[in-house]
C-alpha cells in the first residue's frame, strides 16, 4: 500500500480549503434558482390528496431543499464564510417553506386568515367595536391586532390587506430571525450554535400559527420580549448595566401592552416564562420589572375590555382547571374519522414534537453548561398551561410552539458542539436536520388540500356575501369557505358541523332534515343561502368532522326538493336560496 507523501496531503488539504467556501457561496443562489424553477413544474393543485402539497411538488423542489441544507452546513462550519451568507441561507429556508404557497396559490390560503380580514373590514366600517358580532365578539375584546392592521390599511389607502395576508407567513418568519439571533447571542458567542439554532427553529416549526392572525403577531412580540430579557440576563450580575435602562424597559412594556390587547393565550405564556425565569435569585433584578408589567397589563385588560368574555366563560375556566389530564391530551384525540393520510400526518407531527423535546432533554444531560443559560427554564415554562386549559384542543401544540425558541437552541447545542470525529459528527448533524425538515414538510404542507382555495370558491363566497340582504342566513357545512365571515355583522351565519351533537347526528342521518332544523332555529321568513364548495368537501374528507359523503347527499336532496333555487354555480361551488316558513315548509 502506498502512503501519500506530505506534499500531496498538503495539496489536497489546500484544494479542499479553497473548495469549501466556494461551494458554500455557490449553493445558496443555485438552490434558490432550482426552487423557483421547480415551482413551474408543480402538478395541478387539484391533484392534491391526503398528503396535500407533498403530492404535487416536483423532485426538483426537494433537490433545492437538500442543496440549501448542505450549503448551509458548509457555510456554518467554515468561518471564512461571512455571517451574511448564513443569514441568506436561513432566509432562503424561510422563503422555500413559507413563500411557496403564496407563489403557487391564486388566492389567500387558510379560511381563518380570510376571517381575520373580515374582522378588520367590519371594525373599519364601525370605527371600532363591531355590533351583532355573534361568535366573533371575542375579537371586540382583544382588538389590538385588528385595529393596528386597520390603521395600516387606511394609511395605505387600500381596499383590503389581502396581499399582505397572503405573504404574512413568510414575513412573520423572516421578522422572527432578528429576535431569535439576539436571544441565542445572549447565551453564546459560538456562531455555529447561534445560526444552527435558528435553522433548527425553522426546521421544527410545523404548527402553522404564522398566518395572518393575532397569534402570529403576539408570538413575534413574545420572542422579542424574551430576547430582550435574555439580553439583560447576559450582563454580569455585578455590572450596573444589568438593570433595565428606562427606554428599554418602556419598550418591553409597550410590547407587553400590545400582546395583552391582541391575544388571550400569549400574555399567559409570557407571564409563565417570566415567572419561571425569576426562580433563580440572580435573575430577579432583570425579570421582576417585566413580570410585574406583564401581570398588571394582563389583569388590567382582562378586567376591563375583556371582562364580558372572562365573565361569560368563568365557569368553563374553572371546569378546565379541574380536568388537567383531559386538557393535556385533548389535542391528540379524534383521528378515528380522519382520512388515512391525515392519520399518518398526525403521527408524524407527534413524532417530530416528541423528538424535539427528547433531544432537548438529552442536551440537558450531555451538555451541562446549558443548564446555566436560562433556556431550560424557558422550555419548561409553558408546560403548566398544558394542564390548565385545553384551548379548544390546541394547547398541546401552542405549548410546543412557545417552547420552540428554547428547544431549538438545546438541540443545536447537542448536535453542533465540537467533539471527537468532527466529520462524522457533522454528517450526523446534517442527517438530524434533514430528518427534522422532513417532519416539518409533512406537518406544514399535509393539509393543503383543504387550506388552499380556488378563485371559483372565492367568487361563490363573494356572490353570497354581496348578494344576501342584511339579516339573511348564510349556511355552510363547515366554515372552510374563503370569505364566509365577510359582513358577519349583517348576516346570521350557520355552520352545520358546529351545531349541537344531537343536531349534527340528525344531519348525518338525514342531511336535509338537519339543514332544516338548523335554519328553522333562526326564525321563519328570513331568506337563507346555502353554499357548498370544494373546500368544505375536502375538510369533511380529511378531518372527518362530517362523513365524507355528507355534502353530496345534501346536494342531491336539495336539488330534488321544491323551494330550493340554485342561484349560482361554478366548477367548485354551488349556492341555493330558500326561505324557511313557520311550519318548516319551503
Amino acid at each position: 500500500m502506498t502512503v501519500a507523501s506530505a506534499p500531496a496531503v498538503a495539496t489536497r488539504s489546500a484544494a479542499r480549503d479553497r473548495w469549501y467556501p466556494l461551494a458554500a457561496r455557490t449553493a445558496l443562489p443555485l438552490a434558490l434558482l432550482l426552487w423557483l424553477l421547480s415551482l413551474r413544474l408543480v402538478a395541478p393543485l387539484d391533484r392534491m390528496g391526503d398528503l396535500g402539497l407533498l403530492q404535487v411538488l416536483p423532485p426538483l423542489y426537494w433537490v433545492a431543499v437538500l442543496l440549501l441544507t448542505v450549503g448551509f452546513g458548509l457555510a456554518l462550519y467554515d468561518r471564512r464564510v461571512a455571517p451574511g451568507w448564513l443569514a441568506g441561507y436561513v432566509l432562503g429556508l424561510v422563503a422555500v417553506i413559507h413563500a411557496t404557497p403564496a407563489l403557487l396559490y391564486p388566492t389567500l390560503r387558510y379560511a381563518w386568515a380570510w376571517k381575520h380580514l373580515a374582522v378588520i373590514d367590519a371594525m373599519l366600517r364601525h370605527d371600532g367595536s363591531v355590533p351583532h358580532a355573534g361568535v366573533l365578539d371575542i375579537y371586540n375584546q382583544w382588538p389590538g391586532f385588528f385595529m393596528l392592521n386597520g390603521l395600516l390599511q387606511r394609511a395605505a389607502g387600500l381596499h383590503s390587506l389581502l396581499g399582505l395576508a397572503s405573504w404574512t407567513p413568510a414575513l412573520v418568519n423572516a421578522l422572527l430571525l432578528g429576535p431569535l439571533l439576539l436571544l441565542y447571542r445572549s447565551v453564546t458567542r459560538d456562531r455555529k450554535l447561534v445560526w444552527g439554532a435558528a435553522w433548527i427553529f425553522y426546521a421544527c416549526s410545523w404548527v402553522g400559527q404564522d398566518y395572518f392572525s393575532p397569534q402570529a403577531f403576539a408570538f413575534l412580540l413574545y420572542v422579542v420580549v424574551l430576547a430582550l430579557v435574555f439580553r439583560q440576563l447576559s450582563v454580569r450580575p455585578e455590572s450596573p448595566e444589568r438593570g433595565w435602562a428606562p427606554t428599554r424597559l418602556l419598550l418591553v412594556l409597550v410590547l407587553e401592552a400590545a400582546i395583552a390587547s391582541s391575544h388571550q393565550l400569549t400574555p399567559l405564556m409570557l407571564v409563565s416564562v417570566l415567572l419561571v425565569l425569576s426562580l433563580p435569585r440572580r435573575n430577579r433584578r432583570v425579570t421582576l420589572p417585566p413580570l410585574a408589567g406583564a401581570v398588571a397589563l394582563m389583569l388590567l385588560w382582562d378586567l376591563t375590555a375583556a371582562r364580558p368574555y372572562i365573565t361569560a366563560n368563568l365557569s368553563s375556566f374553572g371546569t378546565a382547571l379541574l380536568t388537567p389530564d383531559g386538557n393535556a391530551v385533548s389535542g391528540l384525540a379524534g383521528l378515528g374519522a380522519a382520512a388515512p393520510g391525515q392519520v399518518l400526518l398526525a403521527w408524524i407531527d407527534r413524532g417530530l414534537s416528541a423528538t424535539v423535546f427528547l433531544l432537548a432533554l438529552l442536551c440537558l444531560v450531555r451538555r451541562p453548561w446549558v443548564r446555566r443559560t436560562g433556556l431550560p427554564l424557558a422550555m419548561f415554562a409553558p408546560l403548566p398551561l398544558l394542564a390548565a386549559n385545553s384551548y379548544g384542543g390546541e394547547m398541546i401544540f401552542r405549548v410546543y410552539l412557545f417552547a420552540l425558541p428554547a428547544t431549538a437552541f438545546l438541540i443545536a447545542a447537542l448536535a453542533l458542539q465540537p467533539g471527537p470525529r468532527p466529520r462524522l459528527r457533522a454528517l450526523g448533524a446534517l442527517g438530524l436536520v434533514l430528518t427534522l425538515l422532513c417532519g416539518l414538510f409533512f406537518g406544514y404542507y399535509g393539509k393543503e388540500k383543504m387550506n388552499h382555495f380556488t378563485t371559483a370558491e372565492v367568487d361563490a363566497a363573494r356572490y353570497v356575501t354581496d348578494s344576501a340582504p342584511p339579516g339573511s342566513v348564510i349556511v355552510a357545512l363547515t366554515a372552510n369557505v374563503p370569505g364566509f365571515y365577510q359582513h358577519y355583522d349583517q348576516h346570521v351565519l350557520v355552520q352545520l358541523s358546529q351545531e349541537a351533537p344531537q343536531d349534527t347526528a340528525l344531519l348525518v342521518r338525514d342531511p336535509l332534515a338537519g339543514l332544516r332544523l338548523a335554519v328553522d332555529q333562526t326564525g321563519p321568513g328570513v331568506p337563507a343561502y346555502l353554499i357548498l364548495s370544494r373546500g368544505q368537501q375536502a375538510e369533511c374528507y380529511l378531518t372527518g368532522v362530517l362523513p365524507a359523503d355528507t355534502m353530496a347527499r345534501l346536494q342531491t336532496e336539495v336539488q330534488a326538493t321544491p323551494g330550493f333555487a340554485e342561484v349560482y354555480r361554478n366548477p367548485d361551488a354551488v349556492v341555493y336560496r330558500f326561505v324557511p316558513s313557520a311550519d318548516g315548509a319551503r
